[in-house]
């Protein structure tokens, strides 16, 4: 078949697997979802006032109750709990908090090892916590494998393995091609990096879900579609009418103290601390904006595999899967024998608008559709079931920031650019940590302490983001070689290659 026929065979059996695709998340179109709490009416009073039910207020606010279990919790999220990017993902845990070994290494080289340990202690206490509160998840410790499917991939996979294994760290494995197709079976496979212990598998939103409950079952009072609108510094007496313990425990203790109010559409909570999870979404600290935008990612789930497909493609050992060029694609096989597929095209909304209206983008699915196949061509017939999208929070080193406001008495955490499944536990611990004012093993890290450069305003941010897609494009189609434009975002340190 000539070239020109076969794309046309290509994109015609990529537009059929789309037919019957459902515009909702996958992992959100499930019976078993809970309803929505009700919201806050009225004023509330806490100890720790917790804002976002993503992961990261999730995490910050179970963890707030096991450190101490007689602090005074409440969380309130603006729609429901998991609805957002912690719903959406792909269901990669990882153990990394730098967004990749290279990331790291190009950062932090100096607390690289402590960064690695921190991140590893991490991932396992998210499995004991997944088991001890009995959280239904799929969670599966299965790694993940970097897969090249250029030979300059493949050469800098070689690379980052001898630098890794140089360095002293080990669980990587390299797979040449047909150890790469042994695996996972795809004629654009050539060989693959293999992180066996550092990344685990998981249903984004049955974890999110159980970590809701576990709140519940510690105290935590949660308000869901319950929106935290204006941020504020108060001074309230104890002894005022209605005031009570709770409002004096706000306040900070004594016969009169500061505390915080957040707004919110029908009241008001007063709280002595409050920790911000709300990443992709404006921060209630305005400071805090410029460090990061938002970016739309887009993700497609196939129906499940029947045996013979199953068996075209091997993948019997369940792992995440990545390719390595600059637009790549993220995808794995959930416990009913789907293929999720995801990525490639990056969606900056100008001047950060988020809308319900980005959350589809037809031509990224057909997009996605075909390359899909161009992987899988065993699995032509496949009919993909759901579409969707969504976004996440970025910022300029690719890995989560942190600080405090108002005097050390708010903590936020964002940033974390895609790999927040993990990476979010650790934000929650640091973000208590700022508030109890402690030095930790933690707060003393460079990552910790320092900040990401903020992005430019309009329309210097769309032109830059815009010129930098544009670049690693290029780069794809011209064997990785970055041109003048990445190679100078390279020496400020805002590089970015996966």
């Amino acid at each position: 078949m000539a070239p020109g026929a076969m794309r046309t065979a290509l994109t015609r059996t990529a537009l059929t697997s789309l037919s019957d695709a459902q515009p909702v998340p996958y992992w959100l179109d499930d019976p078993g979802r809970p309803g929505a709490l009700p919201a806050l009416t009225g004023d509330e009073h806490c100890d720790l006032l917790v804002v976002g039910g993503g992961y990261s207020g999730l995490w910050t606010a179970l963890l707030a109750k096991e450190r101490d279990p007689g602090r005074d919790v409440v969380l309130i999220e603006g729609h429901e709990v998991g609805w957002a990017a912690s719903g959406r993902n792909g269901g990669f845990c990882s153990a990394s908090l730098t967004h990749g070994f290279a990331n790291g290494l190009a950062r932090w080289p100096g607390e690289l090892h402590r960064l690695e340990e921190l991140g590893e202690r991490n991932l396992d206490a998210i499995e004991a916590t997944v088991a001890r509160h009995g959280i239904d998840c799929a969670f599966e410790r299965t790694g993940e494998i970097d897969v090249a499917t250029e030979p300059y991939q493949l050469d800098d996979l070689r690379a980052l393995y001898e630098e890794a294994t140089a360095l002293g760290f080990t669980g990587l494995e390299l797979l040449d091609r047909d150890a790469m197709r042994a695996e996972v079976d795809s004629p654009t496979f050539l060989g693959g990096l293999w992180d066996r212990r550092g990344v685990a598998m998981l249903h984004p939103a049955k974890l999110a879900w159980g970590l809701k409950q576990a709140c519940l079952d510690l105290g935590v009072r949660i308000y869901e579609n319950t929106r935290g609108l204006e941020l504020a510094r108060v001074r309230r007496r104890t002894g005022a009418a209605g005031a009570g313990a709770g409002a004096a425990r706000a306040a900070g203790g004594g016969a009169a103290g500061a505390g915080m109010a957040v707004r919110t559409p029908y009241g008001r909570v007063f709280a002595r601390r409050v920790a911000l999870g709300t990443n992709v979404f404006p921060s209630l600290v305005r400071r805090v904006r410029p460090y990061t935008v938002p970016v739309y990612d887009y993700a497609l789930m196939t129906e499940p595999l029947t045996d013979e497909q199953l068996s075209a493609i091997g993948w019997k050992n369940r792992q995440g899967l990545g390719d390595s060029a600059n637009q790549f694609h993220y995808f794995r096989i959930t416990p009913d024998h789907r293929i999720l597929w995801g990525g490639y095209d990056a969606v900056y909304p100008y001047g950060g608008r988020l809308s319900a209206e980005l959350d589809h983008r037809p031509e990224t699915y057909r997009k996605l559709a075909t390359h899909f196949f161009e992987c899988f061509p065993q699995l032509a017939g496949l009919r993909f079931s759901h579409a969707w999208g969504g976004a996440i929070d970025t910022c300029s080193r690719f890995a989560a920031f942190f600080g405090t406001a108002y005097d050390g008495q708010v903590a936020y955490a964002a940033g974390y650019t895609g790999l927040g499944v993990g990476a979010t536990r650790f934000g929650g611990e640091v973000m208590l940590d700022l508030l109890a004012g402690e030095r930790t093993e933690r707060t003393e890290l460079e990552m910790v302490r320092s900040k990401p450069l903020p992005f430019p305003p309009e329309p210097v941010a769309w032109a830059g983001i815009g010129l930098t897609k544009w670049s690693l494009a290029r780069a794809d189609a011209r064997g990785g070689r970055r041109n003048a434009w990445l190679r100078t975002m390279d020496r400020l340190g805002l590089g970015f290659d996966s």
